[in-house]
């Protein structure tokens, strides 16, 4: 067993602003258990708290930007990597401006900090995101790839492959959290000299520097380009090119220190799961763009681990949620219930459900005798009921509420449904909040489409 880990005093930085440029403190303080990563904006009125997680990534055009309510904190992923870095759970931070200070370009300043406030012990388990099965992840048109294996702790492999005579290909290996401090803690961020200029045309990096980021030059670079730079940067001293392409000859910290620095904003981009992740991330030319894209994707995953961990007791690899936990999510029974399980459930996009007709069925008494035929009003139910799974879960409490039909819209019936046929629902959302749903079902009897429909949906307290 594990335990959680907070801060044991206050340590705080002073610096710039990589982007905005504004001067801003950051304070690191203990926090209780289960509070988890917290940034509060001191400068605000009220003191917003803003929870480091996905659910609350704004921005990711160039670096990463959490907020709520209109407060926003920008560039935390070194401070994230830090945190991450040191096993540290929960954790407050404030800081008085919008962005965090881009210190040297690396992690190693907050670690620094961190380590010299001390680690506490608390009285919470640590919980895991453990993989039964790898998951794969990929953006052709950003030419990324990744894959996550499953793995008893998190383990790195990172390749960068940049068409540049002063960088080319690289690659490196985490292959624990313990080799984090020493091995990739350091490692500066980096650009390439086009994208500095760019950058500055666009008002952007008004406070980068050749001191807080490795600025890689273009081979055979003329006086005149260094004298340009000089003049936007203000620098009173010519700039220099180191033999390694580093415009004013800033030595590397490791051999291939600019891969290294990928695994350091991956470790901040994953820490904004909530939970540290046990297996192996192969990556390659990742960055924070498809970093959160994959966070995303795990978040679902996790949000149906969760949901199993209250409702599925018994676990089962082609069962997302059997009868059982259909009982304890939705309010019908028999003989109105009917959805006998869940096969796959991506929470807030989509779902599908199997239900067995058999001659059982009280409506065939009726409907019709000697021709039995499933009404098509109990199809179109069904595919409510199943969508009922998606929206009632987000409830704390769902068998206090039960979902209502707003509208059903585009309603059509292809072909009969008799007994000994099999229902498979499948549910697309649509649109999705707290209380209203609407979503596209379609059912299918042995891979032909026998109905489908649009549903709004709404959620509504039980009366008691």
């Amino acid at each position: 067993m594990e335990y959680k880990q907070t801060i044991g005093g206050e340590s705080t930085y002073t610096g710039i602003g990589l982007h905005s440029g504004e001067i801003s403190t950051i304070r690191f303080k203990p926090a209780k258990a289960d509070e988890g990563i917290v940034f509060i904006r001191t400068d605000l009125p009220g003191k917003p708290k803003i929870p480091a997680d996905i659910d609350h990534v704004v921005d990711i055009s160039r670096g990463t930007t959490i907020g709520i309510n209109g407060a926003t904190v920008a560039t935390i992923e070194h401070v994230l990597s830090a945190i991450a870095g040191m096993r540290i759970d929960n954790i407050c931070i404030e800081i008085n401006g919008p962005e965090a200070p881009v210190a040297d370009g690396s992690a190693v300043v907050f670690l620094n900090l961190l380590r010299q406030c001390g680690i506490v012990q608390q009285d919470s388990e640590r919980e895991y995101f453990e993989l039964d099965s790898p998951i794969s992840f990929s953006a052709p048109e950003d030419n990324v790839d990744i894959v996550i294996v499953p793995s008893n702790e998190l383990k790195i492999t990172f390749m960068i492959d940049y068409k540049h005579p002063y960088l080319g290909t690289q690659y490196t290996w985490l292959p624990s959290l313990d080799n984090y401090e020493k091995d990739f803690a350091g490692a500066r961020t980096f650009c390439f000299i086009n994208e500095i200029l760019e950058l500055k045309n666009m008002g952007l990096i008004k406070g980068g520097s050749l001191e807080n980021a490795l600025v890689i030059a273009e081979p055979n670079i003329s006086e005149a380009e260094l004298k340009h730079l000089q003049d936007i940067f203000g620098y009173h001293k010519p700039i220099t090119v180191s033999p390694e392409g580093i415009l004013n000859s800033h030595p590397l910290r490791y051999y291939n220190e600019f891969v290294r620095h990928k695994v350091v904003d991956l470790i901040g981009d994953i820490a904004l799961l909530g939970v540290p992740i046990k297996g192996h991330i192969l990556a390659a030319r990742s960055g924070h763009k498809t970093n959160v894209e994959l966070v995303k994707k795990l978040r679902q995953i996790q949000k149906k681990h969760q949901l199993q961990k209250i409702y599925q007791k018994d676990k089962s690899k082609d069962v997302v949620f059997d009868i059982n936990a259909i009982l304890r999510i939705l309010p019908h029974r028999y003989p109105f219930l009917l959805v006998d399980k869940i096969i796959e459930f991506i929470p807030g996009e989509s779902l599908v459900g199997i239900k067995n007709v058999t001659i059982n069925e009280p409506f065939f008494q009726g409907h019709f005798p000697g021709h039995p035929i499933m009404p098509g009003v109990l199809i179109i139910e069904g595919m409510a009921q199943a969508g009922g799974i998606m929206l009632l879960n987000q409830m704390d409490n769902p068998q206090n509420y039960v979902a209502y039909f707003a509208s059903i819209d585009n309603v059509k019936f292809r072909k009969p449904v008799l007994p000994g046929d099999t229902l498979r629902y499948e549910l697309k959302v649509i649109s999705l909040k707290r209380s209203l749903a609407k979503m596209h079902g379609e059912t299918f009897v042995e891979g032909e489409k026998v109905a489908e429909g649009d549903f709004l949906a709404m959620i509504m307290e039980r009366e008691k």
